[in-house]
């Protein structure tokens, strides 16, 4: 099984934050699980419930992520 979490859409369950570790729930191994996760824009706030796609796996249970843009959805 491929250990592989970019482009994976998922939500906010953790407020991420500058200088803030928030947490998001992404598809994993045929399942969702919770990541630790910082803003791909480091000066953006994410609220928990928004959207957001996986751009970066930065340690083995940490990810940079952005808000999924209505025009991404496609």
């Amino acid at each position: 099984m491929i250990d592989h979490v970019e482009s994976e859409i998922g939500r906010v369950t953790g407020r991420v934050a500058p200088g803030v570790v928030g947490e998001v729930r992404i598809p994993y191994k045929g399942g969702t699980e919770t990541f630790h996760a910082y803003a791909w824009d480091a000066g953006e706030t994410i609220e928990v419930g928004t959207e957001i796609v996986v751009i970066e796996r930065v340690g083995p249970r940490t990810v940079k992520v952005a808000v999924l843009r209505e025009e991404e959805q496609s």
